[in-house]
């Protein structure tokens, strides 16, 4: 017991203090963690076997809950009011058309068989909360304000329809095409009840809590972890009834942080670090889940996808989708390119693979590559692009002229 805790002392320990290092070097310390994770598995110095894929799913499932939960905690009432229609059409329609032209590209370029394509496409599709929180915070000062909202927003509630589709097609690559309309019918009542119940549960269950912690009185100390745990608790009662826990969850966190009256510092700090260590322990738990050893068999077709899903699918998703709802070209190039794949991809990508069909380890080593690219590829150009954009607020580009001027004298 003593060596275990020894270990995942010094390995938290040791992420942590990379992360100084890695925001001077422009890197997302995501991607340094899941680095670490893959040095300490079964191909690296660490040697750790881990392959319970369940486990991985079931822990990641608990991680990414607490990172919505920060998240909610993050997002004030005038975020939503500034970015709900956008993030709602991104999250919807976007997740659509990025799944689509993903699938058509995995089925006729690469062979795959149409439903495993679609499949593909759909567990790629949705954004990811933990890698696109941590990179906005990172970068905040040079994101105009509704950008960066709708970026976020989106990323919280793009998961039930993501989740939906890879539900219906793992359903339906394990079994067939639905062939009757009751069976149509059942997708379409689990897609609402995935919403609808999260959003019910969310709101309502987020004012119930905020309810009761308003009129209770306890020692300052324990606020926070009762915040956590009225949370989880909602989050897990929503799924039990056929909803979307991390929807539920992630508007739990929205309605504590605009209707609670108390002071929110203790939950807000408690819950930020305990974000992070979420973060990292997802990503560490991911990089020991993967063989390197593995990747290499299907890295070029991995690659190409990637490659369609970062140039192709996101920017046309991101032009039929909110195009046409007043952004600039500088904030729709910005927009085209910040569609962070991270943890959630990963996470549903183990789905198809723990139930019984013919879905394999290679469909999540696929998807690993396509997360691991992504992370590279738009995680560490996200600062330098909005700087090249200059996209900052009228505030950042006032202080940024006067430089200028000072520098030129």
């Amino acid at each position: 017991m003593e060596l275990a805790i020894l270990f995942c002392s010094l390995v938290v320990f040791a992420t942590f203090a990379l992360m100084p290092l890695a925001h001077k070097a422009g890197a997302p310390i995501l991607l340094v963690v899941l680095g670490l994770g893959m040095l300490l598995g079964v191909d690296g110095p660490g040697g750790i076997r881990f392959y319970s894929y369940q486990t991985g799913f079931n822990l990641g499932s608990i991680a990414l809950a607490i990172i919505l939960f920060a998240g909610g905690l993050e997002t004030e009432r005038g975020v939503i009011r500034s970015a709900r229609n956008s993030s709602i059409m991104m999250a919807t329609v976007g997740v659509l058309v990025t799944a689509l032209i993903v699938g058509l590209f995995a089925t006729y370029v690469l062979g795959m068989p149409p439903l495993v394509g679609l499949l593909l496409g759909a567990t790629v599709a949705s954004t990811d909360a933990a890698a696109t929180f941590l990179l906005i915070q990172q970068s905040k000062r040079d994101i105009g304000d509704r950008v960066k909202n709708t970026l976020v927003l989106e990323s919280g509630l793009n998961d039930p329809m993501a989740i939906f589709l890879v539900v219906a097609l793992t359903t339906m690559v394990n079994g067939g095409l639905p062939t009757s309309a009751l069976e149509v019918g059942g997708f379409f009542v689990f897609l609402v009840a995935q919403i609808g119940l999260g959003l019910l549960g969310g709101i309502g269950g987020g004012r119930i809590l905020t309810f009761l912690i308003d009129r209770m009185t306890l020692p300052n100390g324990t606020y926070p972890a009762m915040a956590l745990a009225g949370a989880l608790a909602i989050y897990s009662a929503v799924a039990l009834v056929g909803g979307s826990g991390f929807l539920a969850v992630y508007f739990v966190g929205i309605a504590i942080r605009n209707r609670l009256r108390r002071p929110l510092d203790n939950i807000l700090n408690f819950n930020e670090a305990l974000q992070w260590i979420s973060q990292m322990a997802l990503f560490l738990m991911l990089g020991l889940l993967v063989a390197p050893s593995h990747l290499l068999k299907d890295i070029w077709a991995a690659l190409a996808v990637a490659g369609v899903l970062m140039f192709v699918a996101r920017p046309l998703a991101v032009m039929l989708s909110i195009g046409w709802m007043g952004f600039s070209f500088r904030e729709n190039v910005f927009l085209s390119w910040v569609g962070l794949r991270g943890a959630v991809p990963v996470l549903l990508a183990i789905y198809p693979v723990i139930t019984p069909g013919p879905v394999t380890i290679e469909f999540f080593n696929i998807v690993f590559v396509i997360v691991v690219t992504s992370l590279i590829a738009q995680g560490w150009t996200i600062v330098p692009l909005a700087h090249v954009l200059r996209l900052g607020s009228d505030k950042t580009a006032e202080e940024d002229e006067e430089r200028e001027a000072v520098a030129e004298t």
